[in-house]
């Protein structure tokens, strides 16, 4: 089994509208998927025998980047691809020159929350009642990793 970090292209977006739609219970609107990146965008996919399986929408500016959304289709969840995934993504980060990566988390998404936490990314701040949630609102964990 043969895996890669990519650029997204439009090609690919058909693919990470329907793995948004199946990974997050609060999807991206369809626009934002398909919206045109702009010149700070860093947005990747992993493809597993030539198979579009996850993606990841980030941005880089000035040296900090910010993960937006991180998804792998729930056919392939649970083999290790998101942290693949997710070290592919700061590895091309890297090579950009990136000093600090952010990201936000669900209070109830403890799978991300342990990944993020394995990867050298450290919980600084919480975000109360930031997320919809099918009781109410729920907490936003906001986690930093500094790269070395």
């Amino acid at each position: 089994m043969t895996h890669n970090i990519v650029p997204l292209q439009s090609h690919h977006l058909d693919d990470v509208w329907r793995i948004e739609q199946a990974a997050h219970a609060y999807p991206w609107a369809e626009s934002l998927i398909r919206q045109s990146p702009n010149k700070i965008a860093a947005n990747y996919g992993l493809e597993v025998d030539g198979k579009l399986v996850g993606y990841c929408f980030g941005q880089l500016v000035a040296g900090e980047a910010t993960l937006l959304n991180i998804a792998i289709d729930p056919a392939f969840q649970g083999k290790g691809f998101g942290k693949v995934l997710l070290e592919g993504f700061l590895a091309q980060l890297e090579q950009q020159q990136a000093e600090e990566v952010w990201l936000e988390v669900r209070a109830s998404n403890v799978c991300a929350y342990q990944l993020y936490e394995a990867l050298g990314f450290n919980e600084i701040n919480r975000r109360e009642g930031y997320y919809p949630s099918p009781t109410g609102r729920e907490d936003a964990l906001i986690m930093t990793y500094m790269m070395l």
